[in-house]
């Protein structure tokens, strides 16, 4: 029965994002098989998310996939992104921070995501501190580029200073020395 399951799952994993009726066939079937397959129902939370913008939906598959295997790492990344494009920012706080306890979980993505929910928030300067984790946990030279530029990209929506100008001193003439005695 599992060689029908891989079969129908490595279809929809193919068939994904380029022929989303072959990939939702291909899932159905594999859940036929079984039904509480992580890795079928976290790639139908993708079709729901990311194709449908069914959020809602997608955060149902998601949460049946770690019901079933809290260990499925790849589910969390995905998970917590459907939970930024749906604001539930509360729920994404927990989930990314109980996901830090997940063996094998990729930190350095973690404290990417965690930069994302306070950039959502506008807290530019707490997203900055987690890209700079972020970075210490990277062992990608790519990954360590790509956050180079979120936090240039994050840095550039943060307000501006504003420079306080200062005042020039007027050149003392003859003139405001007298006035100056005159006042005392």
């Amino acid at each position: 029965m599992d060689n029908l399951l891989d079969k129908y799952l490595f279809q929809a994993i193919d068939a994904y994002p380029y022929d989303l009726q072959e990939t939702v066939e291909s899932l159905q079937y594999a859940l036929s098989y079984n039904p509480k397959s992580t890795k079928a129902l976290c790639l139908m939370g993708q079709v729901y998310a990311e194709q449908l913008q069914d959020y809602e939906t997608a955060k149902a598959y998601y949460q049946e996939a770690l019901a079933e295997n809290i260990h499925a790492i790849d589910v969390y990344r995905h998970y917590i992104v459907v939970l930024l494009w749906n604001e539930d920012y509360e729920e994404a706080e927990k989930l990314i921070n109980f996901a830090f306890t997940v063996k094998g979980i990729d930190k350095a993505v973690m404290y990417l995501k965690k930069a994302h929910l306070f950039e959502q928030k506008q807290e530019f300067k707490i997203a900055i501190k987690h890209l700079k984790k972020a970075k210490e946990f990277a062992y990608n030279s790519n990954f360590i580029s790509y956050l180079a530029e979120e936090k240039s990209r994050i840095k550039d929506k943060m307000p501006k200073k504003k420079k306080k100008k200062k005042k020039k001193a007027k050149p003392c003439t003859k003139k405001s020395k007298k006035r100056k005695k005159k006042k005392k």
